[in-house]
């Protein structure tokens, strides 16, 4: 009985290449195949809504500086003072212009004594500081209380004005009174509105 050994290989023969190599398949299995393509890219798109920066050039990485000073510009508190410095600045010219046209004329026949230069200036003095005083707790209040609610809802819209205009004619109003207080909040949420919707869509 013969034993059955291998055949021995023949020089002539070439040898077979190997398939992988000849097809170029770096990954044969499946799964090794899926996380290369999930570190080179799968062409997911993570977001919809892509937002293209409105300018040209490189992007301008900002310093830790120049975010410390943005941040401090739009919080509430920078704001509201700068609403409460303007709306002082706009009722003192308001009242300056109400008190120069106000006739402080003195009647002779009836015995009422002539003012003063000093007395009228005066009187123009209160008044503008008084209109300005007014304007100023009206752009404070309203501007703190509308980067309050912008702040909580996220949101910048038309609703934000109307919000806070409520709020602060109702704080107002209710100096006088409840009735007073619901008048003056849906009458500064109006005025607002229709200010907010002018400002937007012109």
């Amino acid at each position: 009985m013969s034993t059955l050994l291998p055949k021995p290989p023949n020089p002539d023969d070439k040898p077979k290449p190997d398939a992988t190599k000849s097809t170029g398949i770096f990954f044969p299995n499946a799964d090794l195949d899926e996380i290369a393509k999930h570190f080179i890219g799968n062409n997911t798109r993570f977001r919809e809504n892509i937002i293209i920066p409105k300018m040209y050039g490189a992007v301008q990485i900002k310093t830790n500086e120049e975010k410390l000073v943005e941040a401090a510009f739009e919080s509430c508190a920078f704001k509201s003072l700068m609403s409460c410095v303007l709306g002082y600045g706009l009722g003192a010219a308001i009242g300056l212009f109400s008190s120069s046209v106000n006739p402080n004329i003195a009647d002779p026949l009836a015995g009422e004594k002539q003012q003063t230069a000093r007395e009228i200036f005066r009187e123009m003095r209160q008044a503008t500081h008084s209109y300005g005083k007014n304007f100023a707790v009206i752009g404070a209040v309203f501007a703190a209380v509308e980067c309050v609610i912008e702040s909580k809802r996220g949101v910048s819209d038309w609703k934000n004005g109307t919000y806070a205009g409520a709020v602060t004619g109702g704080l107002i109003g209710l100096r006088a009174g409840v009735k007073a207080g619901i008048f003056g909040a849906a009458g500064f949420a109006a005025f607002s509105t229709v200010i907010d919707y002018y400002m937007r869509h012109r």
